[in-house]
């Protein structure tokens, strides 16, 4: 039996890396014009047809998550994301967000009506200790590890302080990072409501971070422009 695993789990790792590899090997040597979806974009595009073209990006972005899972084994989570950078790759990725832009909002109204009704409201009763602690790391944690990551590549204050509101939250990946800690049994189960719960929380509060964040930026900066 732990062969068997160690096995599988060598397997899945080289095929994700096999994957990855091969992405950035493709995109990296060869030029643009030789790339296939920013060359289908472009053919499409010249149809003229918006319809056409909406319907191109959708099954691009569709057909490489899917192939990235069948064909590598990946989670169809990670090759939407990989999906996401070939087609930002093409010339026409602007018009690509902007044409699916209602489609991206749907799945935003239903992503946190989903959120919404997945939580266990007792979770805040019963374990309010938990939650308040998985907040403070996804709303103190994040933002400080962001913090420090922006200034130490050099960014001013205010874009560190303006990163670290904006990360100061989970969003959906997480969700399907802690799904599958719980099916590997990496996780115990009630983790998933904690999880869920600061989500919701840190999602509340995250505008309230950036009202603080646009009324003390401006000082900060100051008075540290005045120290150096």
């Amino acid at each position: 039996m732990p062969h068997d695993i160690a096995l599988t789990n060598t397997l899945a790792v080289g095929l994700s890396t096999a994957f990855v590899f091969g992405w950035l090997a493709s995109r990296l040597h060869l030029p643009p014009r030789l790339r296939f979806f920013p060359w289908l974009l472009k053919k499409v595009e010249r149809t003229g047809s918006r319809e056409l073209f909406t319907l191109a990006v959708v099954a691009a972005a569709l057909g490489v998550a899917l192939g990235s899972a069948a064909l590598f084994g990946v989670s169809f989570a990670l090759g939407a994301f990989f999906a996401g950078i070939v087609i930002h790759e093409s010339d026409l990725s602007a018009r690509a967000a902007t044409e699916t832009q209602p489609l991206q909002d749907l799945f935003g109204a239903l992503f946190f009506v989903s959120v919404g009704m997945l939580l266990d409201p007792m979770v805040l009763v019963e374990k309010p200790v938990q939650v308040l602690m998985v907040t403070l790391i996804i709303v103190l944690g994040k933002s400080m590890a962001s913090f420090v990551i922006v200034r130490a590549l050099g960014y001013p204050l205010r874009s560190a302080l303006t990163v670290s509101a904006a990360l100061a939250q989970i969003g959906e990946f997480s969700f399907i990072l802690a799904g599958l800690g719980i099916s590997l049994r990496l996780l115990p189960d009630e983790a998933n409501d904690l999880i869920l719960a600061g989500a919701l929380l840190s999602i509340t509060l995250n505008p309230l971070m950036f009202k603080l964040v646009t009324r003390w930026a401006p000082k900060a900066q100051a008075t540290h422009a005045a120290r150096a």
